[in-house]
């Protein structure tokens, strides 16, 4: 795979053994999806759905009422965040990125405190 700003990456042509390597588009490392554009958009959809399904889970114990909100924020931290943020260090972080993931955290938090949509409350708030 060759990495380039350009819409339509160079051809390279890559031989072991006198065998001609095929060249991809993108393809999955160690859990992250690396693309030939350099870009991330394709990494976060994902990576918010997995910790969506991860939050599901623990839904009995991350919307009980009966446990503080701090534990239950320690606990979507070490459980829920790592899921979202794994391999965030090789990602390019662009506004439409950032607010992806600002959305994400609302939707963990609107759920923890039991905020229905219709409530029209604000971030902020």
């Amino acid at each position: 795979m060759v990495i380039s700003r350009k819409q339509e990456s160079p051809k390279c042509d890559t031989f072991i053994n006198e065998v001609k390597l095929k060249q991809t588009e993108k393809f999955k490392y160690l859990g992250t999806i690396i693309s030939n554009d350099g870009k991330t958009n394709r990494e976060i959809s994902p990576r918010t759905a997995q910790a969506k399904i991860n939050f599901q889970k623990m839904k009995t114990i991350l919307t009980n009422k009966h446990i503080s909100i701090k534990t239950r924020k320690r606990a979507l931290q070490c459980y829920i965040e790592p899921v979202l943020m794994y391999g965030c260090e090789a990602w390019t972080i662009s506004k439409q990125i950032k607010n992806k993931l600002e959305a994400t955290e609302m939707w963990f938090l609107r759920r923890m405190l039991w905020i229905p949509w219709t409530a029209k409350k604000t971030n902020s708030e």
